[in-house]
């Protein structure tokens, strides 16, 4: 009889209303686990008994394609009022808010959608929010058909819908909203922090996606679709045309998408409000370029931090950290940058030095006098029983904190004198005793101050040079658990964990009605796993835990390079595990505790790229996985790759042997053949990243933001590029010898060992690249890249003359290119401001004479600058006339010793010293190289 009873109640929610959905376009109704035919009729929506087996994802409980609000007769215009439909599925996670208002305005080309109610909870995070530009623009319009109000995001240019919400489904309780919309194709990229096996999205199933920060070590080794440590709800998409678009969800609560076969994506959150940024590109850059202008330009890095990097965590002393240095050092492997990871602390402690590393400053001035740098581990969290958390609460600085008086537990608070009469919670991270988190998001300024303050002393004590921020999402260890994990470790007392109020009237914010995947994922957790309680205060008391939480890297962010650049009084570099939308104005990102395995060498050149669409160019993987051992080979293909990721630091954990690259005699060759042609390349790698602060752009990208028309780019997951110009294929398989590569339709020379010089066909390609050679390496025709000899620091790089790579393109043939140039070490809060050099490049040809043009366009006070003593260009289609060499008209002696000239592979090097003076280039009159071509060949 109860069969029969659901049933007939299947087909009268489903037929006999008219609702049923395609498997295609549902919208889950009952996402969470424990979904039920039962269940699911009792929230009034529909479900189809009969499961597909070829598409297990399909949601059988789904939301009647009416549900949503509708458009109030009293609100026709922007704002739009919208009243709960009386026939619509009511919100099953709370009551419906009715009304709610929808308000779009433009910033620039960038069109800002709000839906919600005034009042309530907003990300705290100050975008400078600057007008985007475009060749195109959007247009917003709304419809109400059959009293199901929906809105529009279309092109203009072409009518195309980039957003379409008559798909329906749009609920809007205290602590659920849930939006949807079609998509105009399934070519989207984007969303984090996560693990992508490729670095387009699967539409083929239904996949969510949890966005919630979390201390939690990516898994590579199949598709785990689990939340990391940032959160970043920005895609992009490519439309059938190959235009190209962006979108922006600002929220920093518990959130998730469902992307759909339709293609269609489905958005969850558990508070605030969604607050919608389209950019309309048409290029990819472009979509990038406008998000950076809402968001703040990427910092520039230091010069040296592009140098490589050598960490582990597990040094015992610092004897055992000179030695990898030395070792590397010795085997001729450029290093610009030892690090120490928390084995240099106190018990753990910030701003402390352990006894087993006492001679750890006079280290630093060695490394500072043989021009190294040292980048130093700091968590957020501070012990409360010692000076540093002492001067936090004596200066007035804010540490989250128990919303009442009555819930702070005194068994713990009350063993630490300092925390009396106050709220601070109390967690257990590294140290030996519990820890306060540092409110970065208060506002009196004294937090940030004191933290600032903290690191100006100890600098005054160690000589540091770069400041790496880890466990800020926050991380907490053992919440709410009676045995956590480290009762059962040697090296951390048994102190008890910070239980939350899972039950009882404050358990609101600790166990909303919805959790999201963030923690249905893990089974038996909370939104507090790994993390301090949701109804904690921050900003001083101003906001929820619950609301603020993914916040807390990207303001530790903010306050780290206010105190770096008191602190040092130079720009150094920033690297944070935990980030959010903006968090490239100042900070690079690593992409977190990975595994030596040959799927997280994959995936780690997809984070890669997701992350310079996020806005964070300087990323970087833990070269050869931090977690377990690598293999011999493992470890050298990832020094491969890894010397073309702009953060290139090789880290390994405790308990594992040793991996810096001079562990193997093939490793270390490897490595140092990978790692001079990163120097060699430097100044270019620089100019990309000069140029994406000053004016907003990516560094690395994928393949298909150069050739969007181009279908075959855009699965291309596993080749990059820097900036326009120069492609890396890397060699990501166990025992290859070979790699496939694709070129798209244009001109690409090899720059590695195979064919140096030669054309790459377009197309797919295998290219070789046994063990003992680079991988592949290409750049594209009709660019100019800067560069200059490679040493084995940037220091003494930067001493060594300038070089221009002229790949040329087209008949008659050209180029072009351009090059920054400033100190690399003074801070660049504002990048504008900088005292820097810029020139621009251009070759031109005849077919009798061929000429470099040089312009500089800006112009550094003071900067002593090398000479440009080398010129080579590939596919220059003559034998050159040396003796016709002239600059600004005066004749030039060309050295033909060190200069020459390869009919077979078409290769002219120009190499004589002191060839161009760069600093004498007039800013007003470009400067130009010209000679006489000599006999042509024949093609």
């Amino acid at each position: 009889m109860l069969l029969l009873t659901c049933l007939v109640a299947v087909l009268l929610t489903s037929e006999s209303r008219g609702q049923a959905v395609d498997k295609t376009l549902r919208i889950d109704c009952f996402p969470e686990p424990g979904s039920s035919q039962q269940g699911c009729i009792s929230r009034g929506c529909i479900y189809d008994t009969n499961f597909d087996q070829s598409h297990p994802t399909v949601p059988l409980c789904y939301y009647p394609s009416g549900t949503g609000y509708s458009l109030s007769s009293s609100g026709l215009a922007n704002p739009y009022i919208l009243n709960k439909k009386s026939d619509s599925v009511k919100n099953p996670y709370g009551a419906d808010i009715s009304p709610i208002s929808v308000y779009h305005s433009n910033i620039g080309a960038t069109l800002n959608v709000k839906i919600g109610v005034q009042g309530r909870y907003e990300p705290p995070v100050q975008f400078p929010r600057n007008p985007s530009t475009s060749s195109d623009s959007l247009r917003f319009s709304v419809s109400d058909d059959g009293n199901l109000f929906s809105f529009q995001v279309k092109r203009a240019s072409t009518g195309t819908n980039l957003w379409d919400t008559s798909i329906g489904g749009l609920l809007f309780a205290d602590k659920y909203i849930q939006i949807a919309t079609h998509l105009p194709t399934d070519a989207v990229y984007g969303f984090g922090e996560a693990i992508h096996q490729s670095i387009k999205h699967d539409f083929t199933q239904y996949t969510t996606w949890a966005m919630f920060a979390r201390d939690e070590p990516p898994d590579s080794a199949g598709q785990d679709t689990k939340n990391l440590y940032g959160v970043h709800p920005f895609y992009v998409c490519l439309e059938q045309d190959g235009n190209a678009h962006g979108v922006l969800i600002l929220n920093s609560n518990a959130q998730e998408i469902t992307t759909g076969m339709g293609p269609h994506l489905i958005y969850r959150t558990i508070g605030g409000n969604v607050d919608l940024y389209f950019f309309p590109g048409p290029k990819p850059e472009d979509v990038i370029n406008q998000y950076l202008a809402l968001i703040g330009t990427p910092a520039l890095p230091a010069y040296w931090a592009l140098g490589f990097q050598l960490c582990r965590y597990g040094y015992h002393n610092l004897g055992e950290m000179q030695a990898a240095v030395t070792r590397t050092q010795q085997a001729g492997i450029p290093l610009d940058v030892a690090y120490a990871d928390i084995d240099y602390m106190d018990r753990y402690k910030d701003f402390t030095t352990g006894s087993a590393w006492s001679g750890f400053p006079q280290y630093a001035d060695q490394l500072h006098q043989a021009g190294m740098r040292i980048i130093l581990i700091f968590d957020p969290a501070i012990q409360a029983d010692y000076d540093s958390f002492q001067r936090g609460i004596s200066s007035g600085a804010r540490f989250i904190e128990w919303a009442r008086q009555d819930q702070v537990p005194s068994a713990i608070n009350g063993q630490y004198p300092y925390v009396q009469g106050t709220k601070i919670m109390l967690g257990v991270v590294w140290p030996d005793k519990h820890v306060g988190f540092p409110d970065f998001l208060e506002t009196s300024g004294n937090t940030n101050k004191w933290w600032a303050d903290e690191f100006t002393r100890y600098h005054s004590q160690m000589g540091f040079d770069g400041i790496w921020i880890d466990m800020n999402e926050p991380s907490n260890f053992g919440t709410n658990q009676d045995h956590p994990w480290y009762y059962d470790d040697d090296d951390h007392p048994n102190i008890p964990p910070l239980f939350c109020p899972l039950t009882g009237p404050d358990s609101v914010l600790e166990v909303p009605p919805y959790q999201t995947q963030a923690v249905y994922h893990y089974g038996n957790s909370q939104l507090s796993s790994n993390t301090l309680c949701m109804s904690a205060k921050m900003g001083g008391g101003n906001y929820n835990f619950y609301d603020a939480k993914c916040l807390y890297g990207w303001s530790e962010a903010r306050a780290t390079r206010q105190a770096l650049s008191q602190a040092t009084g130079k720009r150094g570099a920033i690297i944070s595990r935990s980030t959010f939308p903006s968090s490239g104005r100042w900070a690079g990102h690593w992409l977190g505790d990975n595994t030596a395995r040959w799927e997280d060498l994959k995936t780690s050149v997809i984070g890669a790229m997701e992350f310079n669409l996020f806005g964070i160019p300087y990323v970087g993987s833990d070269i050869c996985g931090f977690i377990s051992s690598p293999t011999m080979e493992l470890c050298l293909r990832w020094q491969q790759m890894g010397a073309f990721h702009p953060f290139s630091r090789n880290h390994n954990t405790l308990g594992t042997p040793p991996q810096d690259p001079a562990m193997w005699p093939e490793v270390a060759a490897a490595a140092k053949k990978a790692l001079l042609m990163r120097y060699n390349y430097l100044p270019y790698l620089y100019s990309l990243h000069f140029e994406a602060s000053l004016n907003g752009h990516t560094v690395l990208r994928p393949l298909f933001f150069e050739f969007p028309q181009d279908s075959n780019t855009h699965t291309i997951s596993f080749q990059f590029l820097w900036g326009s110009a120069f492609m890396i294929t890397p060699v990501l398989d166990q025992g290859a010898t070979t790699v496939r590569g694709y070129f798209p339709n244009d001109v690409w020379y090899s720059i590695y060992d195979y064919g140096y010089a030669t054309v790459q066909s377009p197309g797919f390609a295998s290219l070789q690249a046994p063990i003992t050679s680079m991988i592949p390496v290409h750049v594209r025709g009709g660019y100019i890249l800067p560069r200059q000899g490679p040493a084995t620091t940037t220091v003494a790089a930067r001493q060594n003359p300038f070089e221009l790579l002229v790949a040329i393109k087209g008949q008659p043939g050209q180029a072009q290119g351009q090059m920054y140039w400033d100190d690399g070490d003074t801070i660049a809060d504002n990048v504008a401001s900088l005292s820097y050099y810029k020139w621009v490049f251009q070759y031109s040809e005849t077919s009798t004479t061929a000429q470099i043009t040089l312009q500089r366009t800006h112009t550094a006070n003071g900067l002593s600058i090398p000479t440009l003593d080398i010129i080579e260009m590939f596919g220059y289609n003559y034998y050159p006339d040396y003796t016709s060499f002239t600059l600004d008209g005066k004749a030039l002696s060309i050295n033909t010793q060190t200069s020459s000239y390869s009919a077979f592979t078409k290769r002219l090097m120009i190499s004589t010293a002191n060839l161009i003076n760069l600093s004498a280039v007039n800013s007003n009159t470009p400067s130009v190289l010209t000679w006489r071509h000599g006999t042509q060949l024949l093609d």
